[in-house]
């Protein structure tokens, strides 16, 4: 079984002091830091470009799980590599071509990931998991932080998880959205391994990111 990591979201962060955030995570024993930029077109919010990444990443080590809800996607892969993304995920509905994405990705020596929302069907992305070493499910639709959880995406997981399985390949499968210590438990039963989480790491147990971490960890 692959180990089970925690990449909290600065989404829920003090945007005026991200720097100082990213480092508590760290020392808090958070595995990577996921990075959620939006563009206000391909979902309804605004957040951060390259610049704010390139600005972060001197304050910690950890890798940079950067999910890009932006669209179209292609022409800006590049500026969120420079920028520092170590992953860099993105949705099939965002590209003309997400064969040429994926392998863009690839070329510039990060890594893949793909993203799901709730409507999207494994089917998009079946011939390209042995390219992929992330597949993203959205267990919210994308856009805002703080929504409700959406249990049925679980049975994308399962599925992701015996395909995986039965094809040898060896993808992560993480989870985005409205995760708290409750449904972290199913979610990693069903066959998630990264588990993306940003309310509930900075705001639960009066902000005890250390101990919100090791709570979301355990089965």
């Amino acid at each position: 079984m692959k180990k089970i990591q925690i990449s909290p979201s600065i989404l829920s962060a003090d945007f005026s002091n991200l720097g100082e955030e990213i480092q508590k995570l760290e020392k808090a024993g958070a595995d990577m830091i996921h990075v959620d930029v939006m563009d206000g077109h391909f979902v309804p919010n605004l957040t951060i470009g390259p610049p704010v990444i390139k600005a972060l990443k001197k304050y910690t080590s950890l890798v940079f799980d950067v999910h890009l809800m932006i669209s179209p996607v292609h022409e800006y892969i590049e500026a969120y590599s420079d920028s520092g993304a170590d992953i860099i995920t993105i949705h099939p509905e965002a590209t003309d071509d997400l064969n040429a994405s994926i392998l863009k990705i690839k070329e510039l020596k990060k890594k893949v990931g793909v993203s799901l929302n709730p409507e999207t069907k494994i089917d998009t992305i079946l011939n390209h998991l042995n390219k992929i070493d992330l597949v993203l499910i959205m267990s919210v639709n994308p856009g805002f932080g703080g929504q409700k959880f959406m249990p049925e995406v679980l049975d994308k997981v399962k599925k992701l998880k015996k395909i995986r399985d039965e094809s040898k390949l060896n993808f992560d499968i993480e989870i985005d959205g409205g995760i708290n210590f409750e449904n972290s438990k199913t979610a990693i039963e069903a066959g998630v391994n990264i588990l993306v989480s940003g309310t509930t790491v900075f705001k639960s147990n009066n902000g005890d990111i250390k101990k919100n971490i090791e709570l979301l960890k355990s089965k």
